[in-house]
């Protein structure tokens, strides 16, 4: 019966682990990306999640035209440069970083309402090590008041 509660006790460890690294992924976002977004106004959502060197994802937005928008990409400082690309829905690209020094902002307008896809990619790293690195990848937006 002891074994059995240990055994128990250990699944739910293991069980809540990805939880917590979620959450503390969530907590760096807030605390060190959102201020980067300045002087946009943070949309309130929170996108994070941890990746590994060499892991991509995506994310789907909806955006609005004529409205101001900031993309800032906030990761964890021991991850190598992360690549990211702004597509369309037919997988045309807007923006790629890599053209731009691997910048983390982007800032733009768009002339018509649509859904974008926001694609990244942590780079592997360029020193050999056994171990891949892994850490808090957040993707933040902002928006501007219309100056016009």
């Amino acid at each position: 019966m002891k074994r059995i509660y240990q055994i128990l006790i250990i699944l739910t460890v293991l069980t809540l682990i990805p939880f917590y690294g979620n959450s503390q992924c969530k907590s760096f976002a807030k605390k060190v990306c959102k201020s980067e977004l300045s002087p946009y106004i943070h949309d309130g959502n929170f996108n994070a999640a941890i990746l590994t060197e060499g892991e991509d994802a995506e994310l789907y937005k909806t955006f609005y035209a004529g409205q101001n928008y900031r993309i800032y990409i906030c990761g964890s400082d021991a991850l190598p440069d992360i690549e990211f690309q702004v597509l369309d829905v037919n997988r045309n690209v807007l923006y790629d970083n890599r053209k731009k020094d691997y910048s983390r902002v982007w800032d733009f307008k768009l002339e018509s309402s649509q859904q974008l896809i926001i694609s990244l990619r942590v780079k592997n790293s360029e020193e050999e090590s056994d171990e891949l690195v892994s850490g808090c990848v957040a993707i933040m937006f902002g928006i501007k008041e219309n100056a016009e």
